[in-house]
């Protein structure tokens, strides 16, 4: 090849480079823009309360995301809500992917966590009442919400009005130990087996105290929904219902509307046991979700957090009793990892 070819290939290559070049930056400018973009971005409740009520209270949510998330530089198109029909629905479409966002218990999470991962822990109003002895919280007082938070709760074992149940909290109250005998002839209703505060922890303390899980019990029902299980309770078809810290509270109002109970919820239930400290509900987000990388999860979770700092996103996290967010640690969850563990060799 001639030195004039060969000056002349040079400039060829470096135009090509040059042109190669050029276009790998815009393109690879645009693939940073459409990462910022983002078409669909689907969010799964648990139906721990009415799945309806779920539907309305967090429909504002849609809008309030994408504002936030703009802040953090993402344009998110459309935000779809739906309500799992059960927490393992949840969980399995965080699994699959097609879940981005779930609004899930440790439970759900812990169990599902090989296709999932916590963002987020939910903080609620702590309450003037946290004692290990059932019978402290059995002062016919309301128990109350106060000014400061918690990210932690405890599980309740909620007697109900029935003959059964009054005989359990009259033994409570009077300071005498329950019998295993006493627990297993009652009729329990148990929620989910993902749920924390509903099926999980009530085992641990099931097996600290008497050496049995819920799967021991003879009496159980499954419930679909916290309302409806105090729905049951209140009318007697069950004993004693398992459920979180602030339950009471939050039915309180429809014990004597919608129940149609002579007298109020704090009247006519009492607690007959005390579950260890349960860490709150998480945030968490698929694994396998396209949209979701390290960067739009640290967006994500600044965008949760400053949601429930407004008036607005305070509304819509009030259906599960959320009052704010702080970043989780997946050993948060250890003490649901040692529940599941034990559920499982219990089973076997």
């Amino acid at each position: 090849m001639s030195k004039n070819a060969k000056t002349l290939a040079g400039i060829v290559i470096v135009i090509i480079v040059a042109i190669a070049a050029y276009f790998g930056f815009t393109h690879t400018g645009s693939k940073a823009a459409s990462d910022k973009t983002i078409k669909d971005l689907k969010v799964y409740f648990v139906p721990s309360t009415q799945p309806d009520k779920i539907v309305t209270m967090t429909a504002p949510m849609k809008t309030l995301l994408k504002d936030e998330l703009k802040k953090e530089g993402y344009d998110v198109k459309k935000v779809d809500i739906k309500v799992g029909t059960s927490y393992e629905a949840a969980g399995e479409a965080l699994s699959s992917g097609t879940a981005d966002i779930g609004f899930i218990p440790g439970g759900t999470y812990v169990m599902y966590q090989d296709g999932a991962k916590v963002l987020l822990t939910a903080t609620r109003a702590a309450l003037n009442k946290d004692s290990s002895d059932a019978a402290k919280w059995n002062d016919g007082k309301a128990t109350e919400l106060t000014s400061g938070q918690s990210s932690k709760y405890r599980s309740l074992f909620i007697a109900g009005p029935s003959a059964k149940g009054q005989a359990l909290a009259k033994k409570v109250n009077a300071g005498e130990k329950l019998t295993w005998e006493d627990l297993n002839s009652a009729k329990w209703g148990l929620s989910s087996t993902t749920s924390s505060a509903g099926y999980i922890y009530p085992s641990l303390w099931l097996n600290k105290n008497y050496n049995k899980t819920v799967s021991n019990l003879k009496n159980t029902v499954t419930l679909d929904s916290y309302g409806s299980g105090m729905a049951r309770l209140a009318s007697g078809q069950i004993d004693v219902m398992p459920a979180y810290g602030d339950a009471r509270v939050n039915f309180a109002k429809m014990w004597t509307t919608d129940y149609k109970q002579p007298k109020s919820i704090w009247e006519e239930t009492n607690v007959i046991g005390v579950s260890q400290e349960i860490y709150n509900d998480t945030i968490s987000v698929s694994k396998k979700s396209k949209v979701m990388t390290p960067e739009f999860e640290k967006a994500l979770s600044k965008a949760f957090i400053n949601l429930a700092k407004t008036k607005e996103g305070k509304k819509v996290i009030a259906v599960y009793s959320h009052e704010g967010y702080e970043p989780a640690k997946s050993s948060n969850y250890d003490g649901e990892r040692a529940a599941q563990k034990l559920l499982k060799s219990s089973q076997k």
